[in-house]
């Protein structure tokens, strides 16, 4: 395969022309080969105007069409074979089991959208015979089906270079629904975004759709992201990153003449609480099994848990012992890029300024371009006060904090912002207490588990990866499983249409 830093337009390749960038070794910081040139005001017009006028027959092909579209995309990305992983090694620092792994977990989302299409439940199809003898008034006859919203800006985002980017749950999500994407590529891994974005090019034309079905644009600044959104032909934005980035997209999105949502994936420190019957009957088990979650990935997931919860006892401090036996022997791990890195070792450094926090243990200590694993401690009445400490620190870093009574945790919980997930460590004899506080943990957090921790997002029908702000932009949706496809859809009655009239799903 080719990579040469073009921008994918409709079905065509062209060299930006609004700056250059490379892509860097994560593990050095170096500039890898082969130069990716910015989109231009003109290459966002061109990208969205196709894709406005893709949207006209792609939003009516038929669902075999579009699943055997989506396989086709799952086909060609695993055509690329070796030269993906090794491209995306190189610009992320990620394991190559790692990668290997999220390559399937990308394939695989969009077979099972395929699935979803052929079946057909996203349409939603009603039908409500309408009655002319009713009194007083006659009945009408309604249908309902959803339709597709548009063209979908997706922006790549860094820490999952192939299931949350080009061809990612998004991407594939809004082409499930019948619209056309235009990516923003993320700078953190130009090269395998241009690979992906070839595939679904190939896929396109293989399929014989409108090449403004998909284009792939780079970025040399914010300027093509902010047009993208501004765009009168973009009708809806899939976004994971920083708070600070969703959230002025959102502000670009409300401003529009014609708002559109943004369904975008922020900020979460998924709490975990430790009850007291689990802490005292498995502490050291539960210390073990949160470090390997803390530092997979170099604690560079959305679900990673950051908080932990507990009553302030014997056992609690047998949790943080058995923790801090197993950080000192945790290795540091390459960052995705070194803005992530840099980033997540001024957090820490925060953490351990702070006068009410106490540094637990820290894990081997690297370059300047990897992360090292920290754990902190602190209490609840300074969590309570210090608002500070909520923030997320990206990367495996958490914070234990000891509360006085189990009444005291749930203040804490009342204090939390939204989240992605929240788990649950319970024995028998916690169950009580903790079906009591599930209600208000549902109106906290998209997914609630129990005995296990949030990293490990299951592709599922039943998945739902999002929570109440700050975690997403809208907490009634998911950006992984089956559910995202509703993001991209609304709702059209059809009311006393003649059978020519009709869509062809309603007649």
């Amino acid at each position: 395969m080719t990579i040469d830093g073009s921008l994918l337009i409709a079905g065509a390749q062209k060299r930006g022309t609004r700056g250059e960038f490379h892509g860097v070794e994560a593990i050095s910081g170096k500039s890898l080969p082969i130069s990716f040139g910015g989109a231009s005001a003109e290459d966002v017009e061109a990208a969205t105007a196709q894709a406005w006028e893709a949207f006209a027959s792609y939003r009516e092909t038929d669902l075999e069409t579009r699943a055997r579209f989506l396989e086709t995309i799952a086909e060609e990305i695993e055509a690329i074979g070796d030269e993906l992983v090794v491209r995306a090694m190189a610009e992320t620092g990620l394991a190559r089991g790692r990668l290997e792994g999220e390559r399937a977990r990308t394939t695989g989302q969009l077979r099972l959208f395929a699935k979803e299409v052929r079946a057909g439940r996203f349409q939603e199809l009603r039908f409500d015979a309408g009655d002319p003898s009713r009194k007083p008034v006659p009945k009408p006859d309604l249908r309902l089906r959803n339709i597709p919203v548009g063209p979908v800006a997706v922006f790549g985002a860094s820490n999952f270079p192939l299931a949350f980017s080009a061809a990612g749950g998004d991407t594939a999500s809004a082409l499930a629904a019948g619209c056309p994407v235009v990516v923003k590529a993320h700078s953190a891994h130009p090269g395998t975004s241009e690979l992906v974005g070839r595939a679904v090019q190939r896929a396109v034309a293989s399929a014989g759709l409108h090449p403004g079905t998909f284009s792939l644009l780079f970025d040399t600044g914010f300027e093509v992201g902010q047009s993208l959104v501004a765009d009168p032909r973009i009708r809806a934005v899939g976004f994971t990153g920083s708070r600070r980035g969703g959230t002025a997209l959102m502000d670009i999105a409300s401003r529009r003449k014609q708002p559109i949502p943004v369904y975008a994936e922020m900020s979460s420190i998924n709490p975990v609480i430790l009850f007291p019957g689990a802490l005292k009957s498995r502490a050291a088990d539960i210390a073990a099994s949160f470090v390997s979650s803390l530092v997979l990935g170099a604690g560079q997931f959305c679900t990673n848990p950051g908080l932990i919860l507990a009553v302030g006892n014997e056992d609690l401090d047998a949790f943080i012992a058995r923790a801090a036996e197993l950080l000192p022997d945790v290795g540091p791990q390459a960052m995705l890029t070194p803005s992530i890195a840099k980033a997540y070792s001024e957090g820490v450094a925060r953490l351990q300024r702070h006068p009410e926090v106490r540094a637990v243990a820290a894990g081997k200590s690297g370059t300047e371009f990897e992360g090292t694993a920290a754990l902190f401690e602190t209490s609840a009445d300074a969590f309570l006060a210090h608002h500070e400490l909520q923030d997320e620190v990206f990367g495996a870093a958490g914070l234990v904090v000891r509360c006085s009574d189990l009444a005291q945790l749930e203040q804490v919980l009342d204090s939390l912002e939204g989240q992605l997930t929240i788990a649950l460590h319970i024995a028998d004899e916690d169950e009580p207490e903790a079906r009591r506080l599930v209600p208000k943990l549902e109106m906290l957090a998209g997914r609630l588990l129990v005995n296990g921790f949030g990293t490990g997002v299951e592709v599922s029908p039943a998945m739902v990866h999002g929570g109440p702000y700050p975690a997403t932009a809208d907490g009634r949706s998911t950006s992984v499983g089956t559910l995202a496809i509703y993001r991209f859809l609304r709702p059209v009655s059809y009311q006393d249409f003649t059978s020519t009239l009709l869509p062809d799903a309603l007649r």
